[in-house]
Order: C-alpha cells, then sequence, then structure tokens
C-alpha cells in the first residue's frame, strides 16, 4: 500500500493569526467558512484564558475528563479573530481565492 502524500500546504500553506483577545499566536489554514485547521505551539496553549478556564474546572470537577498536554479542541476568542482576518484579508480561504483568481 503506497502512501499519498498531502499537498495541502503546498498551495495554500498556514497563516500565523493572533487572537484580539490573549494574544496567542497559532497558525492557521481555512478551506472553507465551515473548516478551518489551527495549530496551537506551547506557547499559545499556555496564554490562552478559555484553555486554563478549562484545565482548571476539569482539576476541580469530580467527573474523570481526560485532557491531554496540548490538545484544546476550541476557543470562541480566537475563532472570532480568525474570521475578523479573514474580513481584512489576512487570511484567505483556500475555495475563494481559487474562485478569485480563475483557476
Amino acid at each position: 500500500m503506497t502512501v499519498r502524500p498531502d499537498n495541502r500546504l503546498s498551495d495554500a500553506p498556514m497563516t500565523p493569526v493572533s487572537c484580539d483577545s490573549c494574544g496567542a499566536r497559532v497558525l492557521v489554514r481555512k478551506s472553507s467558512w465551515e473548516q478551518t485547521s489551527v495549530q496551537w505551539d506551547s506557547d499559545a496553549l499556555a496564554v490562552c484564558p478559555e484553555r486554563r478556564e478549562l484545565l482548571s474546572q476539569s482539576s476541580e470537577s469530580n467527573q474523570r475528563i481526560s485532557l491531554r498536554p496540548g490538545l484544546f479542541l476550541s476557543c470562541s476568542r480566537l475563532r472570532d479573530s480568525i474570521e475578523d482576518a479573514v474580513r481584512r484579508g489576512d487570511l484567505v480561504i483556500v475555495g475563494q481565492s481559487a474562485a478569485r483568481s480563475g483557476r
């Protein structure tokens, strides 16, 4: 079985975006308005208040919530910052950029 290479980042690399609220800087790629890929690094994870709150709640809870280090799926403030970056033109939506250029 051969593994097909993933070429998605060749035509549209990930773009740095900073959260307007806390300043966490992540790498983002938008394939559509509905699909966003985000890469968090340890610095961004350390400054995000929503992540800190989630970790605090999970440690205080009697429920068994498993959070692996580095696993953090969503931040509403960052999501808003990403949408603002698209509206400003700082971050392109891959399908829309191809349609605009006539590809």
